[in-house]
């Protein structure tokens, strides 16, 4: 049997919406990126480090892959390219739910000029029939030859731990890149951002989401113990202001109350959270608004 320690990156890539972020909290054991039915939900690529006695793994969580429409799409993207380059393995996730098309064409192609080894993730079986299972299955092997292909669910978590299994197998032999204590190579300030934005994305209309960035100001702990955070919320139209804000501002106090709790679960201490709502318009296309929010969080 083998028990050599092994190490190394391990990243996922797949369309909007295929479930990377649910299944990397699934194989963390814990919420470090955040999940929405909405699209570009997730747009830095973020890492999370499952460390165990016999290997560690260095998940890269990257955004949906789509044509970039925009310098925000343009930078997504090169973020997904970047994180497979240097890879040890790629776990390619589709949604079993979902037709083959045109997205996942786009994806192959990419796939087509990697060397690591690439899994074949069909995600969300709790919603397939199992005659469904079989064909899906075959239809991808044909189009492209995978390292191994799992069915699983990222959402009840079933078929993760034999996922795991694989990956130690495929990982190469190595010392831990990080320390064993680790779980995130990504910034607290960058982890509440995502929280908060991940607020706005559950609770705002289907505009706001590809329109709005967060940026952590500042974090202090007083005496206390307790943690103050100010960030603010950008958009690009005035009208979107009045969106998050809300009547009598109800909708920002529900955006922060939701996330200081999310964050209050991450840090197992009293959080103190202050939201301000500012507009800076086309700042998708902005490089020196997109320069900034990435040196901050965003």
């Amino acid at each position: 049997m083998d028990t050599e320690y092994k190490s190394g990156i391990v990243a996922m890539i797949g369309r909007p919406n295929a479930g990377k972020s649910t299944l990397l909290n699934q194989l963390m054991g814990q919420k470090l990126a955040i999940t929405s039915d909405k699209p570009q939900t997730t747009r830095n690529s973020i890492r999370g480090i499952y460390t165990t006695e016999k290997m560690q793994a260095v998940f890269i969580d990257t955004p949906g892959v789509q044509k970039p429409k925009d310098a925000l799409n343009q930078r997504m993207m090169r973020a997904v390219r970047d994180s497979l380059e240097g890879s040890d393995l790629l776990l390619y996730l589709v949604d079993g739910a979902a037709e083959f098309g045109g997205g996942e064409e786009f994806i192959l192609n990419i796939l087509s000029s990697q060397k690591s080894p690439i899994f074949l993730i069909i995600n969300k079986i709790d919603l397939l029939k199992p005659e469904q299972l079989l064909p899906l299955i075959s239809l991808y092997n044909q189009k492209f030859q995978f390292a191994e292909t799992i069915p699983l669910s990222a959402l009840t978590g079933d078929g993760s731990e034999i996922l795991k299994q694989l990956i130690y197998q495929y990982l190469p032999a190595g010392p831990q890149l990080y320390p064993p204590d680790l779980l995130s190579e990504d910034t607290e300030e960058q982890l509440f951002a995502e929280l908060i934005r991940e607020q706005i994305l559950r609770k705002t209309e289907d505009e706001i989401p590809h329109s709005v960035a967060v940026k952590v100001e500042r974090v202090q702990e007083r005496a206390s113990g307790r943690l103050y955070i100010d960030a603010v919320i950008y958009v690009e139209r005035d009208s979107q202001k009045g969106i998050i804000i809300g009547k009598r501002g109800d909708k920002l106090k529900s955006i922060a109350s939701s996330a200081r709790r999310e964050i209050e679960r991450l840090l197992g201490c009293g959080v103190y959270l202050d939201l301000l709502v500012k507009q800076k318009k086309n700042w998708r296309n902005d490089e020196r608004i997109l320069r900034d929010l990435d040196s901050g969080n965003e």
